[in-house]
């Protein structure tokens, strides 16, 4: 048996950011890491690293990232007001984010953010999303800065900091169950390394992600056919928080048939791999059009930018025969197509004409696919201007799905197709937490004294999609709360 004030189950920015508070509090840490240290992490290490928060301006920007005068005056970094954060991420979970979570998240991700580079996070231009308009560069999507090192920076900078302050990890340690005398959680049992060993607490924190690796639960929550998809990140994600939390009448709460998924490289392995985990990406669709196996469209490629679009239509993909699609681009856009397109992975197939490329596209009926493009190129807007770095308005008219923005006639050649299928990244499904405190609530609403949850384990903050850069910042922002809670809480019994 080993005794600690707080267990935090997971090691994830979520799970690092409460172990950080905790130790603010002054309460002895430990934390339970299913993988080995080699692989630890969790999603966050395949994160890309970009960063959602609210801001009103650049001298904002600048308690967070270092940047030079020359970077300042240079770019037009935009905003991101709560205003506008609130109408984001009502809108794209069609008004059902949790209230209470939502203002959470907003209100507290500045601070957050500052705290991060406290704790010794670091953070730089998000220059992937930008380009240059009459001579200065404009950041588009409301995520200016990202994590110096991605995800992976992220996490080496915050368990640098988790180790320097007492934090002790234990790795291949996966949490089984909690211990539970039917009043409050005093610890979890867990088998590390082969071995049953308990982990004695006054407090646990579940931060342990969502069940996207786990094909049975994806299937029973997600539906029949989830058991296919790749999985983007960790495979050590398989919903045993949630799962150990629901045994002792833990309230479920948000959108447990609902996940983040990707458009992602069709024969990608099962699992991501944090040395090549960028390599799958297949975002750049807005600025070309997807067709299924029968060479129809599916989806409003430019419905929005494609942080507001690219985590939910992984599940359109999912849902076309065969579970596959193909990303078709002319030369007049293969310019802007993301690093992905060309890594020597990517299924890729090129044509000098449309009907050749159409003999290419495995799995897809070319006739389809030819009535298609011709009924989509008479369909576009020519007349309005093309402008990759805002929605430019320049969409079809008369066909559906249209295209919203960036709309252009497939006709200048060579032509490029890309095979994608269905990437998921995290379930929206999880636990119903205080949002002040970040306790876990049971059915009858009721706080479960020991019991706390932060990042992909709780539920009702995103449904049906998601708004780009939000799960570091809202991990980070519930982390610190759990983390800070349950630390006092520790302390003072």
């Amino acid at each position: 048996m080993k005794q600690f004030d707080v267990i935090i189950v997971g090691k994830g920015n979520a799970a690092l950011c409460a172990a950080l508070s905790a130790t603010e509090q002054g309460a002895r840490v430990a934390m339970l890491e299913a993988a080995s240290e080699e692989d630890s992490g969790g999603n966050s290490r395949f994160a890309g690293g970009v960063m959602r928060f609210a801001f009103d301006s650049v001298e904002d920007l600048k308690q967070i990232a270092e940047l030079s005068d020359e970077e300042v005056k240079g770019a037009d970094w935009g905003s991101n007001t709560k205003d506008q954060f609130y109408d984001d991420l009502y809108r794209v979970t069609s008004y059902r984010t949790d209230p209470d979570l939502s203002e959470a998240l907003i209100t507290k991700s500045f601070e957050t953010m500052v705290w991060l580079r406290g704790q010794g996070a670091r953070f730089v231009p998000n220059y992937r999303q930008s380009g240059v308009v009459n001579g200065k560069r404009r950041f588009f999507g409301r995520m200016p800065i990202e994590a110096s090192g991605g995800g992976p920076g992220l996490v080496d900078s915050l368990t640098n900091a988790a180790v320097g302050k007492g934090v002790e990890i234990f790795y291949e340690t996966r949490a089984a169950a909690l211990i539970y005398d039917g009043e409050r959680v005093l610890g979890v049992k867990a088998r590390s390394r082969g071995k049953a060993v308990e982990f004695h607490a006054r407090a646990v924190v579940l931060a342990c992600g969502g069940f996207e690796a786990n094909p049975e639960w994806r299937t029973r929550y997600l539906g029949p056919g989830w058991e296919l998809a790749k999985v983007r990140g960790t495979r050590f994600n398989m919903g045993e928080g949630l799962k150990m939390a629901l045994e002792i009448g833990a309230c479920p709460y948000g959108n447990w048939s609902g996940c983040h998924a990707v458009s992602w490289e069709r024969y990608a392995p099962e699992f991501g791999d944090v040395n090549t985990s960028h390599d799958p990406y297949r975002h750049s669709y807005p600025f070309g059009i997807m067709v299924n196996a029968e060479g129809k469209r599916f989806v409003d490629e430019g419905a929005d930018v494609r942080n507001f679009t690219y985590a939910k239509y992984g599940r359109m993909v999912q849902q076309q025969p065969g579970s596959y699609a193909w990303q078709v681009f002319d030369q007049r856009v293969t310019s802007l197509l993301l690093k992905p397109y060309s890594v020597r992975s990517a299924t890729k197939v090129q044509a000098d004409t449309l009907e050749a490329l159409a003999a290419k596209l495995e799995g897809v009926n070319p006739e389809g696919f030819l009535k298609t493009v011709r009924e989509f190129n008479a369909a576009v807007r020519t007349e309005v201007p093309f402008d990759h770095t805002t929605k430019d308005g320049r969409g079809t008219v008369g066909i559906d799905p249209p295209k919203s923005n960036w709309a252009n006639p497939l006709d200048t050649p060579p032509f490029e197709a890309y095979a994608v299928t269905c990437g998921i990244t995290f379930t929206f499904g999880g636990l119903r937490i205080d949002h002040e405190t970040g306790q876990v609530l049971d059915v009858n609403m009721k706080p479960i004294p020991g019991l706390y949850a932060a990042g992909e384990t709780v539920g009702g903050l995103f449904y049906f999609n998601y708004p780009g850069g939000t799960g570091l910042v809202s991990g980070a922002v519930f982390g610190r709360i759990a983390g800070t809670a349950s630390g006092a809480v520790a302390r003072a019994t």
